[in-house]
């Protein structure tokens, strides 16, 4: 795959007033959801790996990984930040409890962010872009920094009473981001309880929450940040759009399509992500599935004509 640098040449409006930085506490919180899933990862490449790992934990790691990161793209994201379709209620419910589990917020405070991204994306009031943070190499290192993690420790907070109103007047949303820390914790129960039931010891149940707990908590979270900071950064934009979005291959796996990004800045409300040829997109895939059951309706899908017409023109070689 080819990576392509972006150009950063835009002509910024003046960022809006949002909410306070965050405090001590709120950092120190954070701090412990980014740092300790990502300190499991390294003890488990540098002391554990080949020794510690047992097939159930991989099997367990990924089957909880796939089913939480598609809650996130598809519950989150396409259902309640871009109203791609509508779910039945406990579609929702389901959608909304998994994508909770990915220790990255509850779905008002999430929702609101990502809207206040797409509202000023890569334009002061982004609260994670990875553009004008200074010129050159070292301004693009920092920028990628604060756009992958940085941000979380310093972006004002975002007002869910301007990005996020219609889930504040959702009881179902309301009620379901109180129950975020409960969510955090069967994230990690789960694990837990499945290896030693599968295990039959204390030391399987402890190896499958390092594995398909913490770990998998670590490179979700890593995978949903390169959105962020890669897919600003690095890639193609086969589409016009008014930022610097990009499309980033490698990625698409991994994120559950959410790496067509390009594609989803292009087309917002569009359930699919990956829009063209040989783009593979699982959580288009999933919702296709719920849609032919008729679990969810008024789904998104944009159509060849729209594709086309918001299509970047093919450059003609040059006349010899």
């Amino acid at each position: 795959m080819t990576l392509e640098l972006t150009s950063t040449r835009r002509v910024p409006r003046p960022a809006p007033e949002e909410g306070d930085r965050p405090d001590a506490v709120g950092k120190a919180v954070t701090a412990l959801i980014v740092g300790v899933p990502f300190l499991a990862l390294i003890a488990g490449v540098m002391v554990f790996w080949g020794n510690g790992i047992h097939l159930r934990d991989v099997i367990l790691a990924v089957v909880l990984y796939a089913l939480i990161g598609h809650g996130m793209a598809i519950g989150y994201h396409r259902l309640l930040a871009h109203r791609s379709f509508v779910a039945r209620r406990p579609v929702k419910l389901a959608l909304v409890a998994l994508a909770s589990m990915a220790y990255e917020g509850g779905p008002v405070g999430w929702v609101a962010t990502h809207r206040r991204h797409h509202v000023f994306a890569d334009e002061p009031g982004d609260p994670h872009s990875p553009h004008h943070h200074g010129p050159g190499l070292g301004g693009q290192l920092r920028g990628l920094w604060h756009a992958h993690v940085g941000w979380l420790f310093t972006a004002t907070g975002t007002s869910a009473q301007r990005h996020a109103a219609d889930l504040l007047i959702d009881r179902d949303m309301v009620v379901m981001d109180r129950l975020f820390p409960f969510w955090c914790v069967v994230s990690l129960a789960v694990p837990f309880g499945v290896g030693w039931l599968v295990g039959g010891t204390f030391t399987a149940a402890v190896g499958a929450l390092f594995w398909a707990g913490l770990i998998r908590v670590c490179v979700l979270h890593h995978a949903t940040w390169s959105i962020n900071s890669l897919c600003h950064t690095f890639g193609r934009r086969p589409f016009r759009t008014r930022d610097l979005s990009s499309n980033v291959r490698a990625l698409a796996l991994v994120s559950m399509g959410e790496s067509w990004h390009n594609g989803h800045h292009a087309f917002p409300r569009s359930a699919r992500h990956g829009l063209l040829r040989h783009q593979v997109d699982t959580s288009a895939m999933v919702i296709k599935v719920l849609e032919r059951m008729s679990l969810v309706t008024r789904v998104h899908w944009p159509t060849a004509a729209e594709i086309d017409g918001r299509r970047v023109p093919a450059v003609a070689p040059a006349q010899r």
